[in-house]
């Protein structure tokens, strides 16, 4: 008989077998098994060998998948450390509440998610009661990310506890009036309860990675033992399809974060219906989970399965369940056990037999609710393992009938995401099914009553007394003292009195600024810089051996540059955070390190510097992340602008991140000229996010690489930084009668705007006043606070106005961007008003061959202007004509 491993083609073909006959054995009796007893029986030999080989030690690659079948059975669950029957019944008056609210909001047309908290109750109870820890204990607590559909179940939590009155469940996405809920976890609505906003989908595991990280981060440089603090992130089946849910998995593995866990709620759906129809999604999630390297626990099924299990003496049951696809699995939940014995058990003879054992209460049980996620004792398991598991993160997937407890209209049904309300009813089947004493006349007004046992009732009381053990409430957000003390003025002296004749881009400038202040005594170790692996690019490898590339294994190896001056050096205590090429990853570091100061009570300063193209434009939806989650800290477009990047083209050439930051209202928006604008900046900035009077802002500031002589800070120019606009050199009249014109530039552009005004002035007899434009989004920032204010009937005028009330001529606005960014100011500027701007696609080409081709270069500027003054009659129009054919245009 021929060996059927020979056949094929192995990597074991490469390495030398010491004893071939022994080997031929093994063959032999695998060929054997599977002759007498059939390939099921083999595979189960072979899966129990590996199993006793990972026992004993023996290095073996992992299966990546298991059987369909709960990873603890029912015979080692741990002891269940509580009352049963108590949180049974604080569970039932969360159900109640959390539909209550939801379907009384549909009065309002307000909308709301019943069917996922129902579902996923006790896999939020069970850490409510046992495991997730409080602010108020020592260290930080825990940090939970929930599942943003699931928000009425931890309000309705909230209001038996005693956080939540009736009036604010009433208003539920209701907050115009100041005392409603936001729809979902939204800290920036409501600081006291939500830490982190969850319902982008794909957002909140990507960042409870990178927040697990950063607690590792504070612990290894000493800045705060976080080793108590565990990550909880909840997240549905369906939202794994998101590619941010899965793409740092293998970090989190790489780096041992046991202090992570994924609970997924897999209901088997989705917004619209199953979310692997033809295939398996716990199978699916297991085996990429497994080979990232995590480990993985699976709870997918009650206690009522465990005598199926031990009728299933063939292996028959197994195999079925692996082989049933998610959607017709949800089809059993909605239909009767007839059916279930035709299209599950009616497949294998041996299966038929099975089922004529099984009474139809017994099959009803098994297939229309008994999961693992539903029964507390085998969540409980599954948690205890987790926090038992070292040396890498956990995921949970954990099974759940969506819309469980609401009826037989709501469970498994593909559109129970988009229904909002059940009838009274529904309400009063609910009401017997979870044993709640309501009385029918509780529903005379025609609306479901909220619930509630009483505040000194035991369920409260437990509820309460098992917080107050976990240390306090939770979810909750506690604000700390955020103040820092101001860094010494040494730092910014520097770039105040420029380069001399040296040139410098603005992007160095920045980080020479940074590199200073973080040798600072008091700040210097709260800064947390953040880069995607261009480090190079942004003139910052020299921090490498100062400031260290943080690695929780320090360095293990002899770097190649170690004899360098420069060298890539890693270190455990390592202050610079060096993301490799991902932006999202980078961006979810910055998000934990500028919350920081309310997660864990330290205020760190982060600055996160990356190519300015791949910032707002890609992960914008992180920008919001952050402005919902209160952070503060430095975000630093580099190499910016459309035209300064010299040969790179469209894909790296951004003309617009400062439109899309604007829609931001807690971005404030700066693109400095000048080295000395960006030590005013960024000391303001310091000042606003970490003084005495905190606000709850972040600042992006884009930053160029067109190395240029840095001028020396004017005198009294301050002010006009901070608030965006200044005139930095004022033109000098060759008559009294000359034409007058106001340049504003913003960025590199003010290059273009200064040889444009020598250009006018020598050429043409025009004498035009430069300005610095440092925040077209702060003069329109301020200007829209006056228009409101003038709606109050409070006289304010915007300081733009202000700024060029009285300067002659018109404006002319310039800058490195589309001219939609400069446009926004417009209207509350008096004089005549146009701009120039690189809108359209980028291209590759030299700085000055871009500009001709976006008509931004000096000569364009000047005949832009010249052609402005010709609109209002004070040059004539032979003159535009003239100078086009002067410039070659």
């Amino acid at each position: 008989m021929t060996d059927p491993v020979a056949k094929l083609p192995s990597e074991l073909d490469q390495l030398p077998d010491r004893d071939p006959e022994e080997t031929a054995e093994w063959a032999a009796s695998l060929d054997a098994v599977t002759k007498a007893a059939g390939p099921h029986r083999a595979a189960y030999l072979m899966r129990r060998s590996l199993q006793h080989a990972e026992g004993a030690g023996i290095a073996l690659p992992k299966l990546l998948e298991s059987d369909y079948v709960n990873t603890i059975p029912t015979s080692a669950e741990p002891a269940f450390d509580g009352d049963l029957e108590m949180e049974s019944r604080i569970t039932a008056w969360n159900r109640w509440n959390a539909a209550a609210m939801v379907t009384r909001g549909a009065r309002y047309g307000v909308g709301g998610h019943i069917a996922t908290f129902a579902s996923a109750a006790w896999l939020y109870e069970t850490g409510f009661n046992h495991f997730f820890r409080g602010k108020e204990g020592d260290g930080s607590g825990d940090q939970l990310y929930i599942q943003g559909h699931a928000s009425p179940g931890i309000y309705a939590r909230a209001f038996l506890d005693g956080r939540l009155s009736e009036q604010q469940l009433d208003n539920f996405r209701q907050e115009s009036g100041g005392d409603g809920l936001p729809s979902y976890p939204h800290p920036r609505r409501l600081p006291w309860l939500w830490e982190f906003p969850t319902v982008s989908m794909g957002l909140g595991p990507l960042s409870a990675i990178y927040q697990a990280r950063f607690n590792r981060y504070l612990t290894n440089r000493k800045i705060k033992d976080t080793s108590n603090s565990h990550v909880w992130a909840f997240l549905g089946d369906g939202e794994m399809d998101e590619p941010e849910s899965t793409a740092a998995l293998a970090l989190a593995a790489r780096e041992q974060l046991d202090n992570l866990t994924f609970v997924i709620n897999c209901n088997l759906q989705r917004l619209d219906g199953p979310v692997r129809a033809n295939f398996r999604v716990v199978q699916e999630l297991e085996g990429a989970f497994r080979g990232a390297g995590w480990n993985v626990v699976k709870t997918l099924w009650g206690n009522a399965w465990d005598e199926l299990f031990q009728l299933d003496t063939t292996g028959a049951l197994i195999r079925r369940l692996r082989e049933v696809p998610d959607a017709q699995f949800q089809t059993y939940a909605t239909r009767d056990v007839a059916y279930i014995r035709e299209h599950f058990f009616g497949t294998d003879p041996a299966l038929v037999e099975l089922a004529k054992l099984l009474s139809d209460a017994k099959i009803a049980e098994c297939f229309y609710s008994s999961r693992g996620g539903h029964e507390a004792r085998k969540v409980y398991a599954a948690y205890r393992a987790a926090l038992e598991h070292k040396g890498a993160p956990t995921v949970i997937l954990a099974q759940t009938v969506k819309g469980y407890t609401l009826g037989k209209g709501f469970e498994s049904k593909n559109a129970n995401h988009q229904m909002k309300k059940l009838s009274i009813d529904e309400f009063k089947g609910m009401r017997e099914l979870l044993g709640l004493p309501i009385p029918d006349s509780a529903f005379e007004d025609g609306l479901v009553p909220y619930g509630h046992p009483g505040a000194d009732s035991p369920e409260v009381r437990y509820l309460q007394e098992r917080r107050a053990a976990l240390g306090g409430p939770a979810p909750a957000r506690r604000v700390h003292a955020v103040a820092l003390p101001e860094p010494e003025e040494r730092a910014f002296k520097a770039l105040y009195k420029g380069s001399g004749k040296q040139e410098m881009a603005t992007t160095m400038a920045f980080v020479r600024l940074v590199k200073d202040l973080m040798r600072d005594k008091e700040t210097g170790r709260r800064w947390v810089p953040i880069v995607p692996d261009e480090a190079r690019t942004f003139g910052m490898e020299s921090l490498f051996p100062s400031a260290g590339i943080y690695s929780p294994l320090g360095q293990t190896y002899e770097p190649v540059d170690r004899d360098q001056l420069m060298y890539y050096k890693e270190a455990k205590d390592g202050q610079i955070l060096n993301e490799g090429i991902t932006e999202a990853g980078a961006m979810a570091d910055f998000i934990a390190a500028a919350s920081s100061y309310a997660t864990h009570g330290e205020t760190m300063i982060p600055f996160y510097i990356f190519y300015s193209m791949f910032g707002w434009q890609r992960t914008g939806d992180q920008m919001w992340q952050l402005a919902d989650q209160l952070g503060k800290g430095f975000i630093v477009g580099a190499t910016a602008g459309r035209t300064t990047l010299t040969g790179e083209g469209l894909q790296h050439a951004d003309g617009h991140s400062h439109l899309i930051a604007s829609t931001n209202p807690a971005s404030l928006n700066y693109d400095p000229a000048f080295a000395y604008e960006i030590a005013v900046i960024v000391k303001d900035g310091l000042r606003r996010m970490y003084g005495p009077q905190a606000e709850d802002v972040f600042y992006y500031l884009t930053v160029y690489n067109e190395p240029k002589q840095q001028p020396a800070m004017p005198e009294g120019v301050e002010e006009g930084i901070v608030k965006g606009l200044y005139r930095f050199k004022e033109g000098t009249p060759a008559t009294a009668d000359a034409p007058r014109i106001q340049l504003l530039g913003s960025g590199t552009a003010i290059h273009w705007v200064l040889a444009a005004q020598e250009l006018l002035a020598a050429d043409w007899g025009v004498t035009a006043d430069v300005w610095s434009a440092t925040s077209w989004g702060e003069l329109r920032r301020d200007a829209l606070e006056s228009d409101e204010a003038l709606l109050r009937g409070e006289e304010r005028v915007p300081y733009v106005t202000q700024a060029l009330s009285g300067a002659p001529g018109p404006v002319l606005a310039v800058s490195d961007w589309m001219r939609a960014v400069p446009d926004q100011i417009s209207q509350w500027v008096e004089q005549d008003w146009s701009s120039l701007g690189t809108d359209g696609f980028g291209l590759s080409d030299t700085r000055e061959g871009a500009r001709r081709h976006f008509g931004v270069d000096p000569q364009s500027v000047a005949v832009a202007a010249l052609a402005q003054l010709a609109r209002r009659g004070e040059i004539p129009v032979s003159k535009v004509k003239e100078a086009r054919e002067k410039y070659g245009m």
